[in-house]
């Protein structure tokens, strides 16, 4: 019931679609108890000579068997179209319904998953967030229109067992002497089928979370040889998946079974008692008629009901699965009464700032600095000092565990999310680009830009003399994550992205980490230019390129050990000077072969 409460306020923006899905519903169930009528007006009063009930005597109490005849099986052909029609005005209108429901409730898991923060991510695989958004949305149009059904029987089987109290006391009694036995078989079924729907609900989402990650990780698998061991682990976790699956269906059948055993009963009582009464002439043949048509209509729901209850059961299992991730509240929320933060200079302030991932201790331990607008700071550190957590907390995609950063002199968690990430661009160290075209993939950067904006941001990335070479330039489709470009490639347009957006804050994240040292030198050029005027926080392995930084930070075990200029730095002859020192004998070594690979000449 709590679902179902839940469920109901996306019904109402289709109030309207409802309320005639609802008058169509009551519509058919009214017709359909007229249906067996004609069929006992012939059998009693065309073929037998019993007189017309009396709600009809007034009206064709005259009229001879042969009129009365065709006027009983146009009554059926006509009530039996009136039935067909409303069926598909509710198919029609029961299928919007469902849709928008569908929609709606889909676009709240999808936003919401959106803004669940960085580290609920950290340890929920995606594939489960695609299987709950793509597939147990569904579950939500789907309940709703589970109840028309129900209604539906349920209004059929109070008529019928009006009209059949008033033909015989007896046979209403023995037609609704079933449903005792079906409610608690119903109930035993729905207790015991829910943790079963759930295992395998949960075992779908892992088997899709395989597929999601094969195909993320095609250069891999097919680098390493591993299809078949891809396909070794998909066919495991499904053959799991299809065990329990199998399991949840041998189960419906016997429950199918017990339903269609109880209801063959029931209507085996009727038809001998009836058959009874009629003997004892107690009762016409077309009144029996009647009462066994309103029990066929009754029993014909209920003998499905196995599979309306199984996919009523999966239906709620899956809303259960899609309300837990809209009721996972994001780490990242923002105050009652943040603020928003128009403009900025651009001034930077770590007080104190601690924190740790889960499971690890210490990542960041007591961070202290303040950088001046446009500064350029860069950190360095070895692998896993803390340098890209230190970046991260900045637009808060995590938030420390003490201490605060202040920018402007506001504490980040008194900002509004929007406006704090409207002035800071990120150029990442692994380019992440959509499928679509270049021009779209940096004008997300600033989506009411115009094309001469786009154009103008390529250029100052070094962008746009590739961007022309290519087939269809700016239109160019670049293919998934943007597999159809080199990374110097897929990097400049992340570059031009942030050129686009022009926020004042600026962070670089190794950003030509993975390419190589000529595409490396124009990929600086644009990061010069893009540094201008910003605070700029740059994120560097390779020391060669923060060298004229204002402020270097040096990180490690997730502390400030060193701060500084490169020349200031160097002097002191610590940590960062022997980072320098062994980065410069490798290059040394290096540049012997470098030369004679350009040259074409045995090293």
């Amino acid at each position: 019931m709590d679902l179902l409460l839940r469920v109901l306020p996306y019904v109402r923006p289709y109030s309207r679609l409802a309320v005639l899905s609802v008058g169509a519903t009551v519509g058919s169930v009214a017709i359909g108890l007229l249906l067996p009528w004609p069929l006992k007006i012939v059998v009693d009063s065309v073929l037998g000579s019993r007189p017309l009930p009396a709600w009809l005597n007034d009206w064709f109490g005259g009229v001879d068997r042969v009129t009365l005849l065709i006027l009983a099986v146009l009554a059926g052909l006509t009530f039996t179209l009136l039935v067909n029609g409303l069926s598909v005005a509710m198919s029609y209108l029961n299928t919007r319904l469902e849709q928008g429901i569908i929609l709606d409730f889909r676009s709240d898991l999808f936003h919401h998953a959106e803004r669940l923060s960085v580290a609920y991510r950290d340890h929920v695989s995606t594939g489960r967030l695609i299987y709950a958004i793509n597939f147990e949305s569904v579950a939500a149009g789907r309940l709703v229109m589970a109840l028309q059904p129900l209604g539906q029987g349920v209004l059929t089987m109070v008529g019928m067992a009006w009209i059949t109290f008033r033909i015989d006391h007896m046979l209403a009694l023995l037609s609704v002497v079933v449903v005792p036995v079906l409610y608690y078989a119903i109930g035993y079924y729905a207790t015991h089928m829910q943790p079963r729907l759930m295992q395998v609900k949960g075992l779908e989402a892992d088997a899709l979370s395989v597929i999601h990650d094969a195909m993320m990780m095609v250069p891999v698998v097919t680098a390493f040889g591993r299809e078949d061991h891809e396909l070794s682990r998909f066919r495991r976790h499904s053959l799991t998946t299809l065990r329990a699956r199998v399991g949840i269906t041998v189960r419906q059948t016997l429950f199918s079974l017990c339903v269609n055993m109880t209801t063959a009963t029931g209507t085996a009582l009727v038809l001998g008692a009836g058959s009874y009464q009629a003997l004892r002439g107690r009762l016409t043949a077309g009144d029996l008629l009647v009462v066994l048509a309103y029990v066929a209509a009754v029993y014909k729901p209920l003998e499905s009901i196995s599979y309306t209850l199984g996919s009523l059961q999966d239906n709620l299992t899956g809303l259960r699965m899609g309300f837990h991730v809209l009721d996972t509240k994001p780490v990242i929320q923002e105050a009652h009464d943040a603020v928003s933060l128009p403009r900025i200079a651009g001034s930077v302030t770590f007080e104190d700032v601690s924190f740790s991932y889960p499971g690890r201790v210490d990542t960041l331990k007591r961070i202290s600095f303040d950088v001046l607008p446009g500064q350029v700071v860069a950190v360095v550190g070895p692998t896993g000092a803390g340098k890209t957590t230190l970046a991260s907390l900045i637009p808060r995609f995590y938030d420390p565990m003490s201490g605060r950063i202040l920018i402007d002199g506001r504490d980040t968690r008194g900002l509004t999310l929007k406006s704090l990430r409207d002035h800071i661009s990120i150029v990442p160290q692994e380019p992440l680009l959509f499928s679509g075209t270049i021009a779209d993939n940096i004008r997300y950067g600033r989506l009411d830009a115009t094309m001469d904006e786009v154009v103008a941001a390529a250029t100052a990335a070094n962008a746009h003399d590739f961007i022309v070479r290519l087939g269809e330039g700016y239109d160019t489709q670049i293919g998934e994550r943007g597999v159809r470009l080199s990374g110097g490639e897929r990097q400049r347009l992340c570059v031009a992205r942030a050129f686009l957006k022009n926020a004042t804050i600026l962070i670089l994240d190794e950003p030509t980490a993975s390419i190589d040292s000529r595409t490396e030198g124009v990929i600086l050029d644009a990061l010069d230019t893009l540094m201008v005027g910003r605070t700029t926080f740059m994120i560097a392995h390779r020391l060669s390129t923060v060298r004229h930084a204002d402020v270097i930070l040096v990180l490690d075990g997730g502390a400030i050990v060193e701060q500084g200029s490169h020349e200031q730095l160097l002097a002191r002859g610590a940590l960062y000077a022997q980072l320098h020192a062994v980065q410069t004998s490798q290059r040394e070594r290096r540049r012997p072969e470098l030369i004679a690979s350009a040259v074409g000449a045995p090293v």
